[in-house]
């Protein structure tokens, strides 16, 4: 600011001193101070009120199977991936309790991640550590997380395996350790081919990726396990008749099964920023896992044409994928219910927390970081939807069975993406669908991973 001498703006003797007083007389900052000294701040600030808009019943509700547990792993948009195919196959073959291996998707995912990594590393050989791009890669590295279009590359490449077949590890229900190998060594890559680059050693930066992605293999299969190279899939169906398919690939299990039905799915997103029309399609630089992968491309629309279409393919008994924020209000966890009108931080601390969603993605205030699946939803005659049920990827203890409730004003706020078969896109949307994509900076918020 021109006008405005910033060193004169410390914290001097005088503003403390009113601030202090303006605390105490205030009598009503005793009470909280009293009532956190034992509780945290949600606790205190919870507003029970709109309880009564929140019951577990909906209108319409599309029956689905037991929750998973993505346990202590940023794998949700595997899971939620996961969730949605495994209802096509357990539509097709009458099953009541089946899940895909979501251990083999994560195993593939890191390892992709890191070739890509790695590659767009050498690709940005020239600049300085300090670049923002090579900084903002070399900063989040290769983590859990991803988005639709990141699943689908991994499933088209290399097929779906039941979950019975290629099961959890230790390592992949707790992938801190794993991670932080990975991304340090990745570092480390960046370090020595840097110098190699100066010393006019280009092509022994290739030798050296190799055995980097030799490495790293070998960490992901020791953490992970061998994976299965061809497989019996054994299944009771809901009559408790017993099935068996013998010697089926990774690959021809997913042809069988799923096979193009996976590309009939698009990315939507909401964001009402200025720098992204409506009606639009958008990518991300740097952002993806499979090198000759299919771009991430998101489609924007207005929230109430994404509630249109959510809501459609519920109608078709078909689970929606969606990504939201579920960090800026917590909600409660254990009942398993996201409503930001449940809590009051005006009363107790005079401070608005949610304000008008683009300047929320602008500032960097939330973005989306956890992908679910939409199951059902409550509409009452002649209004607006005001809840919708939500199966989570926590395990069966939170919620009802694992199964959560999101407030339509939750909902409007905070949730940013929805996958949705192309058959209920209009004619407008389809066409701007196949239009080149805008492609937006690595750290625009639409870029982050739900994880």
């Amino acid at each position: 600011m021109k006008n405005v001498d910033c060193k004169e703006q410390s914290l001097s003797e005088g503003l403390y001193k009113s601030l202090k007083k303006n605390y105490q007389k205030d009598t009503k900052n005793v009470i909280v101070r009293h009532a956190l000294s034992k509780h945290n701040i949600n606790t205190i600030v919870f507003d029970n009120k709109n309880n009564i808009d929140v019951p577990f019943i909906f209108s319409k509700e599309v029956k689905t199977l037991p929750v998973c547990n993505q346990k202590a792993s940023g794998r949700c948009w595997i899971f939620a991936g996961l969730n949605v195919l495994r209802e096509i196959i357990a539509s097709k073959l009458n099953l009541k309790d089946f899940e895909l291996s979501q251990n083999y998707i994560a195993l593939y995912d890191k390892l992709e991640k890191s070739n890509y990594l790695l590659t767009s590393i050498i690709d940005l050989i020239d600049e300085k550590p300090n670049e923002r791009v090579l900084m903002h890669l070399l900063c989040n590295g290769v983590s859990d997380g991803g988005q639709w279009d990141m699943f689908r590359n991994i499933v088209k490449k290399y097929g779906l395996v039941p979950k019975n077949a290629y099961n959890e590890t230790f390592q992949s229900s707790n992938t801190n350790e794993s991670n932080f190998i990975i991304n340090s060594y990745i570092r480390n890559f960046a370090a020595e081919a840097s110098k190699l680059h100066k010393e006019g050693k280009d092509k022994e930066i290739l030798l050296l990726k190799e055995k980097y992605m030799s490495n790293i293999y070998n960490l992901l299969v020791n953490c992970f396990g061998v994976v299965p190279e061809k497989f019996d899939f054994e299944y009771y169906d809901k009559d408790d008749k017993y099935h068996i398919e013998k010697d089926l690939t990774p690959k021809s299990f997913f042809e069988k099964y799923i096979g193009d039905e996976i590309d009939e799915y698009v990315s939507l997103i909401n964001s009402p920023t200025e720098d992204k029309p409506f009606n639009k399609v958008f990518t991300i630089s740097y952002l993806n896992n499979v090198v000759e992968g299919d771009p991430i491309k998101h489609l924007n629309v207005t929230m109430e044409r994404m509630k249109e279409l959510i809501k459609a393919q519920i109608d078709d008994n078909s689970i929606v994928w969606f990504g939201s924020d579920v960090s800026f209000y917590r909600g409660d966890r254990t009942a398993g219910i996201w409503d930001d009108l449940s809590y009051d931080y005006r009363s107790a601390f005079n401070i608005d927390l949610k304000f008008n969603k683009s300047d929320m993605l602008d500032f960097h205030a939330s973005v989306m970081n956890h992908a679910m699946c939409l199951t059902g939803y409550n509409q009452k005659e002649g209004q607006e939807i005001n809840r919708w049920k939500v199966e989570n990827s926590w395990g069966s203890e939170p919620g009802n069975k694992g199964y959560f409730i999101m407030s339509s004003s939750w909902f409007d706020s905070f949730v940013y993406q929805a996958v949705i078969k192309k058959k209920y896109l209009n004619d407008v949307e389809l066409a701007a669908y196949k239009e080149k994509p805008i492609e937006l900076d690595p750290w625009d918020p639409m870029g982050t991973l739900a994880d």
